[in-house]
């Protein structure tokens, strides 16, 4: 119950959260010859912006939108 309560206002007042697959950076690392760590393509799941809506928050606006438009 506390975890829930917690989520819900993590999601409340910061609805995006760095990407899980980048990490935060926009593109993904990869190594060149030398074993050092260079920026390579585009994050294909966040598309470079870095951030990405979290799952309750994205929940809570589905709700919200079926709600919109079932009371109008």
């Amino acid at each position: 119950m506390l975890f829930t309560l917690s989520y819900a206002g993590l999601c409340a007042a910061s609805p995006f959260g760095n990407c899980r697959k980048c990490k935060g950076f926009g593109y993904a690392l990869k190594k060149d010859r030398r074993g050092q760590l260079k920026p390579g393509k585009t994050c294909r799941r966040c598309r470079g912006d870095r951030k990405r809506i979290r799952i309750g928050r994205h929940l809570f606006n589905v709700a919200m939108r079926i709600h919109r438009d079932g009371t109008r």
